[in-house]
């Protein structure tokens, strides 16, 4: 049973972004009186973003929203990796600040939950008829040859091992080891729930509202090549 969930924010240079995507996450209605809360993780911004996030705040007492900001910039795993150690909910879910991923359907990957008591859902943005922005053919294939090595390593049958809505019970989550700091936290997190006896894992699909590196993407062909080595590493350690 789920009473709240923690949507997790890690957030580095989205002054552009970040006041949108607390006021979508804020306007969520849960299923099943299920509240929630929002804990943002700034990783030392050197734009607005701080400034933002303190006023957006402020000006909505009303929210339950946790802020903390990094001391130093160490990537979007170890944001997420604070976030987790500091969420109160029975599951959790990464929000990208960033507005490619749609906060609407946070019911939609709650369904397993609700159903069958779910551990863990992935949003796949490569199934389902939910609209996806066009983009990038490379970084398609690039994805879903990670997908396909990751399945091959944990056995699982993903669609979309990379996306960012992956939900999961906070006490599974809290039990990870996170070691990667940056995209590689993906295949590690995928094979690390690959390995907890008894698992039920459910995949649902999802929106998909991309941007370009001119509007502000920061994975790049490194991260792609950090990605295979993590799925390989995660395989054959803890």
């Amino acid at each position: 049973m789920i009473k709240k969930l923690s949507v997790l924010i890690p957030a580095y240079n989205e002054q552009d972004t970040i006041v949108a995507i607390l006021d979508k996450v804020c306007a969520v209605e849960l299923h099943n009186s299920v509240s929630k809360e929002i804990i943002v993780v700034n990783d030392c911004s050197t734009d607005r973003t701080e400034e933002l996030i303190t006023k957006y705040i402020s000006d909505h007492p009303d929210q339950e929203i946790q802020y903390f900001a990094q001391e130093k910039n160490q990537g979007k795993g170890a944001a997420i990796n604070r976030a987790i150690q500091l969420c109160s909910g029975d599951y959790l879910i990464v929000q990208d600040a960033d507005l490619e991923y749609d906060p609407d359907e946070y019911n939609h990957l709650l369904k397993p939950v609700f159903i069958d008591d779910a551990d863990v859902v992935y949003g796949s943005r490569f199934m389902g008829h939910q609209p996806h922005r066009i983009l990038f053919f490379w970084h398609s294939i690039g994805n879903r040859f990670l997908t396909r090595l990751s399945n091959m390593t944990t056995n699982l049958n993903l669609t979309d091992m990379e996306t960012c809505y992956k939900l999961i019970r906070s006490s599974i989550a809290k039990n990870i080891n996170i070691k990667e700091n940056r995209f590689g936290i993906e295949p590690e997190i995928t094979a690390k729930l690959s390995k907890v006896p008894r698992i039920k894992i459910y995949e649902v699909g999802i929106s998909y509202y991309g941007r370009t590196y001119e509007e502000g993407k920061k994975i790049g062909w490194r991260d792609g090549f950090r990605a295979i080595w993590c799925v390989f590493k995660y395989k054959f350690s803890k």
